[in-house]
């Protein structure tokens, strides 16, 4: 199989050499480049170097040079093509299938995005001529000159239905290329195709390899249908791959002068121009809608804390939340969002235009966590004044904790809320816990804690606690006592399964929903060291024809003589009337999960009667 010149392209786009590099040596950035030891020859002093700008690495103590593809085959003796296989993985591509058609298919691209050149030169001349008169005087009055237009790719589409297509058609093209490139639309009826773009100031959008792929734009009239209008879908424009400016912007970025940990995201063309023109060049936009994982990929590429910068009014709000939401799956240590909020009702353009540079780039400093748009999304939804509302709000900040897949990420997200809770509405933690009020379970007996120090789990303990995770209805209807039981070394285990149960999407209605949770929170060794024991845990509960009611009442029975026997002699009164207290005492917050969770089982075990 042979590999297009597309293909490798994108790749070389796709994986940053820096990266690939510095998984083999230690490098430390120089100016634009980053220097580290030859791992080609011994020496003191770095005279290695990799551009991520130019795609290559050049050692000049051994004259090596080459691109990723070099890279992997003089360091781990790869092939070509299983170097590009690791490098397609690297870069999330599939790697192509042997296809016959590929090598046509490539120049059918080029050809394509050739007339998008030539209609970019047609749009700039149309922008200087008679006709584009009105789309001048608007773009001077918005502080754009010449020198802009010509920056900027802004252009102008004439008011007319066939003049880009009767140009392009005399420079040789096919009325089919210029429609499978988006320029032209064919009517539905068989008549004659037209110019999509008619009496609009255009702007250009290059793919992440810097080529022409599509454009944008803004009507001239305030009778068009459409304000913005974006190129459709075509073979070599995908709107959820790119994003306005991006080559221009990770460029920027990748200077060391201009201090960026990542993009800033506007959230328009004219947005994304006036951060540019204030020197902020690092800056984007999404093509006319939310943005979705691709483009979120794009930016960590470029950097690992991009800047969402929105309108400070509800629709600002909304589509900073449906950007926090969407991130989630795809957070990783070191590649995150942030978000700022301008002043309602001005965009970046007014800023710049009304107050000045210094303004914007004041106005851009105020950056915000993605944590803290994620507390405010629940927080703002119902007000936190009572003890059932707050314990609705924890649950609503476990739901978004879960979603979250990187685990070392979600760990640390959850100590941020369980931080902000206890300053905020005064709940003690447990250690480990995340329910309970610290000193609430009750403390293990001297034998207890001697064999937890020496790393053992008394027999009895551990089927209890194996019984909740193989009946997830016992935890869930003996939640009171379970929580009141002390395990030692397993109490983590403990308040993680009590936290599964407030998660209405777990399907925890058999063994594998709440297995399946325990495990991704990090509890796997711990699972296996008891799962040796299940067959004496369900002996222990009347064996595998008993019912629920006799499990449950089995387990019931193992959890009181276990307390008898160490001294937990506490009647279920007594608990319910430490509950009522730790509520009366405004620790409601950290109970009524608890108690929810007590009802949900009594309605459930009255259902199996």
């Amino acid at each position: 199989m042979r590999l297009t010149d597309d293909f490798k392209d994108e790749i070389r786009a796709r994986v940053r050499m820096s990266d690939l590099v510095g998984r083999k040596i230690q490098l430390k950035r120089q100016g634009r480049e980053f220097a580290g030891l030859s791992p080609f020859k011994k020496e003191k002093t770095p005279s290695f170097f990799v551009n991520d700008e130019k795609k290559f690495y050049h050692c000049f103590a051994s004259g090596e040079h080459g691109d990723a593809f070099d890279w992997l085959m003089k360091m781990e003796g790869l092939s070509f093509m299983e170097a590009a296989e690791q490098l397609a993985a690297i870069a999330g591509l599939p790697l192509p299938k042997a296809d016959p058609d590929a090598a046509r298919k490539a120049e059918a691209s080029k050809s394509l995005i050739e007339w998008m050149e030539l209609a970019q030169r047609f749009y700039a001349r149309q922008l200087r001529s008679g006709s584009g008169s009105d789309a001048r005087h608007y773009l001077e009055r918005r502080g754009y000159g010449p020198a802009e237009w010509e920056t900027y790719e802004i252009g102008y589409a004439p008011d007319s239905r066939t003049a880009l297509k009767d140009e392009l058609i005399a420079a040789g093209a096919k009325p089919d290329e210029l429609i499978d490139c988006g320029l032209l639309i064919a009517p539905d009826d068989g008549g004659a195709p037209y110019d999509r773009f008619r009496g609009r100031i255009m702007f250009a959008i290059r793919d992440p390899r810097n080529r022409l792929v599509a454009f944008g734009g803004r009507a001239m009239s305030a009778n068009a249908r459409a304000k913005y209008l974006n190129s459709p879908e075509t073979p070599i424009f995908h709107k959820g791959n790119n994003l306005y400016r991006y080559p221009q912007a990770r460029k920027a970025a990748a200077d060391p002068k201009s201090g960026a940990r990542g993009l800033i995201v506007a959230e328009g063309y004219f947005d994304a121009i006036a951060l540019a023109r204030a020197g902020l060049e690092h800056a984007v936009a999404p093509l006319g809608t939310a943005l979705g994982e691709d483009q979120m990929q794009l930016l960590w590429r470029a950097g690992g804390e991009p800047t969402l910068c929105f309108d400070g009014d509800n629709a600002g709000r909304m589509a900073a939340n449906r950007a926090a939401e969407r991130a989630l799956p795809l957070l990783e240590p070191g590649r995150t969002l942030r978000f700022v909020f301008l002043p309602e009702g001005k965009d970046p353009d007014d800023i710049l235009r009304d107050d000045g540079v210094s303004a914007l780039k004041e106005a851009l400093g105020h950056t915000r966590p993605l944590a803290s748009i994620l507390w405010d999304i629940e927080a703002e939804k119902e007000p936190l004044d009572d003890p059932d509302r707050r314990a609705g709000f924890r649950k609503r900040l476990r739901a978004l904790l879960y979603r979250i897949e990187n685990p070392a990420v979600r760990e640390e997200y959850q100590r941020e809320f369980d931080q902000k809770l206890e300053q905020i509405f005064g709940a003690a933690r447990r250690s480990g816990g995340r329910y309970f009020k610290k000193g609430a379970a009750l403390g293990a007996t001297a034998e207890v804690k001697q064999s937890v120090g020496r790393g053992a789990v008394p027999a009895g303990l551990a089927e209890l606690i194996l019984a909740t995770i193989d009946y997830p209805e016992i935890a869930e209807n003996q939640a009171e006592l379970f929580s009141q039981l002390s395990f030692g070394e397993l109490d983590k285990l403990r308040d993680a399964i009590l936290d599964a149960l407030t998660f209405d999407h777990l399907q925890l209605e058999n063994r594998q929903g709440l297995e399946k949770y325990l495990l991704e929170q990090g509890f796997e060794d711990v699972i296996k060291r008891l799962s040796f024991r299940r067959r004496a845990m369900r002996a222990a509960l009347g064996g595998d024809t008993a019912t629920v009611i006799q499990r449950e009442e089995a387990w019931t029975r193992i959890a009181s003589d276990y307390m008898e026997q160490t001294g937990y002699n506490i009647k279920r009164q007594e608990m319910r009337s430490r509950l009522t207290e730790e509520i009366e005492n405004d620790d409601a917050d950290t109970v009524r999960g608890l108690m929810e969770i007590h009802r949900r089982g009594k309605a459930r075990r009255q259902t199996d009667q």
